[in-house]
């Protein structure tokens, strides 16, 4: 059944795409509505100071006193457990799945990534929320999908996320792991960065990457969700209704469902024939990426962020116990 013609945008975009919210607000996640969402280290900081995470916060910041190695160790365990925490709070707030970053630091070595899963599964079920309630988010580097693949085999749903290239989004696809995330704006800015703005929105080099992507998932019958993300207007998510899922920051959110008028689908599956093509391999991994400035460039700096992140909100815990 379809939205009526008098509902918001964001309503209409729910009969067509399965919204996800790109934060950790569980206030505007309870207010929002999304079926996913996601927690990263820049999240887990901003809750450091949110009302509804006190308890959690201060609590393990209690128990960090039973923690064993040096500060450095205790403050990474600490980290841990919050990410954790927030997990559980935002996967009782929506039916799905929440998304949890594993330690961006790490997004190029595999064996340590795969531990790194596990370990989080394992808080996870220790937590009462089972696995396939989880997306565990991996950097699409090649060491990264190779620790996706033996994951999925696990039965470790992955969201393979800094996703910016064809060849990669393939890989991702051919090692089976559940989901992507293409990142449209961050595609855009780097374009816009170089003088290049684009006329309409459908030359917008973002919305046509994912377009792509989706075509070419749907042509080959892949069951790889893809998941359009790092928007910056809500052109680009209307230009988008129709893909798997759509991850969305709040105010983005918010601007949908006070916007009215018609939101027509845009991406339509198409009939799968199941022609895969030769294999992506390291080599041919490296070589299409190293062809790619674009990507090449957005990837790394996105792992450098993350990271960045990650070591901000490992100082900001070891301050408050050494603070005490």
């Amino acid at each position: 059944m379809s939205a009526p013609r008098t509902a918001s945008k964001l309503a209409q975009l729910r009969e067509l795409s399965v919204v996800v919210a790109d934060t950790g607000d569980a206030e505007a996640i309870a207010r929002l509505r999304p079926v996913d969402c996601t927690t990263n280290p820049t999240l887990v900081r901003k809750a450091l100071d949110l009302p509804i995470y006190a308890d959690l916060v201060d609590r393990e910041l209690a128990r960090a006193n039973e923690l064993s190695g040096d500060p450095d160790a205790v403050a990474r365990q600490v980290v841990d457990r919050l990410t954790i925490g927030v997990g559980r709070k935002l996967a009782g707030l929506v039916p799905g799945r929440v998304s949890t970053e594993v330690d961006a630091d790490l997004s190029h070595d595999t064996e340590a990534t795969i531990a790194k899963a596990r370990q989080f599964i394992e808080m996870y079920r220790d937590a009462g929320v089972s696995r396939e309630r989880v997306l565990i988010k991996i950097a699409a580097t090649w060491e990264g999908i190779r620790a996706a693949k033996e994951l999925q085999r696990e039965d470790i749903d992955c969201n393979l996320t800094l996703i910016f290239n064809r060849t990669q989004a393939i890989a991702c696809a051919e090692a089976g792991v559940f989901l992507i995330s293409p990142f449209v704006g961050r595609i855009l800015d780097w374009y816009v960065a170089r003088g290049e703005t684009p006329a309409t929105i459908d030359d917008d080099p973002g919305v046509r990457f994912v377009r792509d992507v989706y075509t070419e998932f749907k042509r080959r019958g892949s069951p790889t969700v893809v998941m359009g993300a790092s928007f910056r207007t809500t052109a680009q998510i209307e230009a988008l209704a129709g893909c798997d899922r759509l991850t969305i920051s709040p105010e983005l959110l918010e601007a949908l469902d006070k916007e009215y008028g018609e939101l027509p689908r845009r991406l339509f599956p198409g009939k799968a024939d199941g022609v895969g093509g030769t294999p992506v391999d390291a080599e041919r991994f490296a070589r299409d990426m190293a062809a790619d400035q674009m990507a090449t460039e957005k990837l790394e700096s996105g792992i450098a962020a993350f990271t960045k992140d990650l070591h901000a909100l490992r100082a900001t815990i070891a301050g408050r116990l050494q603070a005490g």
